[in-house]
């Protein structure tokens, strides 16, 4: 029975609760979350904005934040994009950082990446840059400082990535457990893979040498083909799905529902604590509840945590037999030349290098937005 979304978001707060802890009980039951010393250890590396760009990057910081309270990952830190020069409204956003450190109970460590285009930064002069380098000293530091290999998410512009491979791409080769690339165009035809997406025009330089790192690379195209938004459909290379929010919204805690509200409100005042704590703004979340949200990064946080997702949305261990499982990754040969356009095929031996691979296009938009509905009431 689908549930009428104003009578949700009315219900009194612990009638709300109740469907939470219910529904929470049953993902951890069903998904064997690894214990917290034997997790992987992330950056989430991002174009959080205030105000936003696209409330993508808002739900994908919440689903790093719902594995890490969890246990599933250890999220050592955020590292946020420098705004575009000609944006002068738009900072990055700490805010978002700190409200889900509160409502989780979490410390996760927020950094501001360069301003610097890869192809400016010299590395025997680094030194000159270092009131700039901020997010990529995070980014080595944190590789060198950790017992085991570090998992890294680019859903952003690739240049803080880049100039710490290109820095020290030793530490990468042994350090790095595996980038996961949310850019490009995946269709092998390089007519279409020259029809470059966003986060690759944000640093065509930058975006080439991530396919040149020496450590594994989980590619996650954006798109299979670039198409408008309303055209676009499920395609097997290409991480997009879409639902609307009000399938996921009325069913997180309130202090979850003023998170969102605050970011899509684009509020950019300093009471991002007080407005956290306060009552809901059931008009504004009606309004936002309509919206439809293009999401593209999902997969890969379950991915990385150990996770996949089944036909129906069910989120099950990678290594649990049997899953019709609606993503994987395939390993590939691939390059990428000077103008950000992609050549690949399959190989079954190649070695560290893998493509996103759709492998139910009917139900992949339905169960990824089951997944990350079951995900985020993981949040208290």
């Amino acid at each position: 029975m689908r549930m009428n979304y104003r009578r949700i978001v009315g219900l009194p707060t612990v009638l709300i609760y109740v469907i939470i802890m219910n529904q929470t009980t049953l993902f951890a039951a069903s998904t064997n979350a690894p214990a917290a010393q034997s997790s992987p250890a992330v950056i989430h590396v991002t174009d959080l904005f205030r105000p936003h760009n696209d409330p993508d990057d808002h739900w994908d910081l919440a689903c790093e934040y719902a594995l890490a309270q969890q246990g599933a990952i250890r999220l050592k830190g955020v590292v946020i994009d420098s705004p575009p020069e000609e944006k002068k409204a738009w900072n990055p956003d700490v805010m978002a950082v700190a409200q889900l450190n509160r409502i989780t109970g979490l410390s996760v460590s927020v950094a501001v990446g360069s301003s610097i285009p890869l192809e400016s930064i010299n590395v025997k002069q680094v030194g000159d840059y270092l009131d700039d380098m901020q997010g990529v000293n995070f980014i080595l530091d944190t590789l060198r400082a950790s017992k085991q290999p570090v998992i890294i998410h680019v859903i952003g512009s690739c240049r803080d990535i880049a100039i710490a491979g290109k820095l020290n791409p030793d530490l990468f080769s042994q350090k790095c457990a595996g980038i996961y690339l949310n850019a490009g165009t995946g269709s092998p035809d390089t007519s279409e893979a020259a029809k470059l997406e966003y986060n690759v025009n944000l640093s065509i330089p930058s975006y080439k040498s991530i396919f040149d790192i020496p450590c594994p690379l989980y590619w996650m195209p954006c798109f299979e083909k670039i198409k408008a938004l309303d055209q676009l459909v499920v395609r097997e290379f290409g991480t997009h799905y879409k639902f609307r929010q009000n399938e996921i919204l009325p069913f997180l805690t309130k202090k979850m529902r003023n998170y969102f509200v605050y970011m899509f409100g684009r509020y950019t005042g300093h009471n991002w604590l007080r407005y956290l704590n306060g009552e809901n703004e059931m008009e504004k979340l009606a309004q936002f509840g309509e919206h439809e949200r293009h999401m593209w990064c999902t997969a890969g946080f379950l991915h990385a945590a150990g996770y996949t997702v089944d036909s129906v949305g069910h989120i099950d261990s990678l290594d649990k037999s049997g899953i019709d499982s609606v993503f994987t990754f395939e390993s590939i040969r691939v390059t990428c030349d000077e103008n950000g356009v992609t050549e690949w095929r399959m190989e079954s031996d190649a070695k560290d290098r893998f493509i996103f691979h759709v492998l139910d296009t009917q139900n992949y938009q339905q169960a990824m937005t089951k997944a990350m509905k079951t995900l985020l009431m993981e949040i208290p």
